[in-house]
């Protein structure tokens, strides 16, 4: 294989740690699959966000970068400009490298929009309202996503605050109201598949929708948890593949 430098376009990941890179393995394959030519994508564990400017000036052949844990939100302020659902929400998980500077998007917001949508449709379900467990940057994308398609969400934590409940507020009640429950935090992620969200499943039912942005393992215990009472559930695999292929649109055609 060619030096990373050599290869024409380059693209990647950041995060830290980056235990596995879905993105890689991902995008190797749809290189090979379509035939694409000149373009490699790797794994770039920076352990420090202000380690991006070296990154990208060690390869000037870099044309894009995905975004994750934890440097989603703290990446904005390096952007020379920011698309429309990056802007409104504050993170950013697509950056597109240009000679003019580098440019923020938000493909997760598109990849768990169609994502929702398909499921909603395959089961018939009206959802009104949501709970987030979680708010960092992924769970600013959900939310947006979800305001946009006319459904009311909460933010659910550990803290209470201004749009935000705390988990110890989650009683039947809630649980009745907010039919569609997703988890952005990494809860229930392998390797630590033993844990899960702390809230009363015993309260959830038939008419719920359970939504894990977690897709390694395919189920975890919050969607086992769910699905034995009865919920309809979904993890974050079609969104991982979704948001991907937005990214690549994004890195493509602009």
């Amino acid at each position: 294989m060619k030096e990373l430098n050599q290869i024409q376009h380059l693209y990647g990941l950041i995060g830290y740690p980056l235990s596995h890179s879905f993105s890689k393995g991902y995008f190797a394959q749809k290189f090979k699959v379509e035939g694409i030519e000149g373009r490699f994508y790797e794994a770039f564990p920076i352990d420090s966000i202000e380690k991006l400017p070296n990154l990208i000036q060690q390869y000037p052949n870099l044309r894009g970068l995905n975004v994750t844990i934890p440097y989603k939100e703290q990446i904005v302020p390096y952007m020379n400009g920011l698309g429309k659902g990056a802007a409104a929400i504050g993170a950013v998980n697509t950056v597109l490298i240009k000679e003019e500077g580098w440019f923020g998007y938000n493909s997760d917001i598109y990849g768990f929009s169609q994502s929702l949508a398909s499921a909603i449709d395959r089961y018939g379900l009206t959802l009104e309202h949501a709970l987030i467990l979680g708010t960092g940057g992924a769970a600013k994308a959900v939310k947006y996503a979800l305001e946009q398609s006319g459904i009311t969400p909460i933010y659910v934590s550990r803290r209470a605050g201004e749009g935000v409940i705390t988990y110890q507020e989650l009683d039947r009640k809630k649980i009745d109201k907010y039919k569609l429950i997703v988890n952005t935090t990494p809860l229930g992620m392998s390797p630590n598949v033993d844990s899960f969200p702390n809230i009363p499943y015993h309260y959830i039912g038939e008419n719920h929708l359970c939504f894990d942005l977690v897709y390694n393992p395919e189920v975890t215990l919050f969607l086992r948890k769910a699905q034995q009472q009865g919920a309809f559930i979904l993890n974050g695999l079609e969104m991982l593949h979704l948001q991907a292929e937005k990214s690549w649109e994004i890195w493509t055609t602009n």
